[in-house]
């Protein structure tokens, strides 16, 4: 990395670390972008170079977060089910208590901040579209193995597997989040979601491979 793109993400760092301070003491709806960019030392031109919206200085690591998912389908090792890909990371970033996951203290002061602004929930709300959109597209290029057709899998198909799967994923995040913020100690909250992900996943995964006719007599005949 050249000395130019090391100040570049230098910048890009410092401005996203003064909005966050603000933004966790005042609220996201209360500071103005011109507020963060004299906490940050740049002009308020500046700020939108790095970042187009106010959402974005918020959720500064948006375009990491909507490829993760779609990133460990592309890069699994062949004949690993997709199901499996995902479930193992996200067991494993539980297991080490990920930062991203929220399980350090301070981390319902972030949450906090998204619950009280409309902005900022409809932007997490289109975040989760496109990982799944993004999932999708993964899926459909690098498809699972099925009992009904092997390294096949269509648009339709995939896009409902990714809306199982990111769908699984996300309520697993949410509802860890749910018990944090209500003051669950995070080290049984952690287990307590590793548990329940690892059988919603292992779910998914089993009914993936399984042959429509092994399958087809536990679902109602239509009226």
């Amino acid at each position: 990395m050249g000395l130019r793109e090391i100040k570049k993400k230098r910048t890009r760092t410092a401005i996203a670390d003064a909005a966050l301070g603000r933004f966790l003491e005042h609220g996201f709806d209360q500071v103005t972008v011109a507020e963060v960019a004299r906490h940050a030392g740049v002009s308020t031109n500046t700020v939108f170079n790095y970042f187009p919206t106010k959402e974005d200085l918020f959720f500064d690591r948006q375009a990491e977060a909507e490829d993760h998912l779609a990133a460990l389908v592309r890069d699994r090792t062949r004949g690993t089910c997709p199901v499996v890909a995902v479930r193992d990371d996200l067991l494993t970033a539980l297991q080490q208590e990920h930062p991203m996951l929220g399980l350090q203290p301070g981390a319902s002061a972030f949450w906090q901040v998204i619950q009280d602004s409309p902005a900022l929930r409809a932007r997490e709300r289109e975040i989760g579209e496109r990982i799944e959109a993004a999932l999708a597209t993964a899926l459909t290029e690098h498809p699972p193995n099925t009992a009904e057709a092997p390294d096949s899998a269509g648009p339709p198909l995939s896009a409902l597997l990714a809306g199982a799967i990111a769908g699984t994923h996300r309520a697993a995040l949410r509802e860890l989040r749910r018990r944090i913020m209500s003051g669950e100690p995070p080290a049984h909250a952690r287990d307590s979601i590793a548990s329940a992900a690892l059988r919603a996943f292992n779910l998914l995964c089993t009914g993936l491979h399984a042959r429509s006719e092994q399958t087809s007599h536990e679902l109602p005949a239509p009226s």
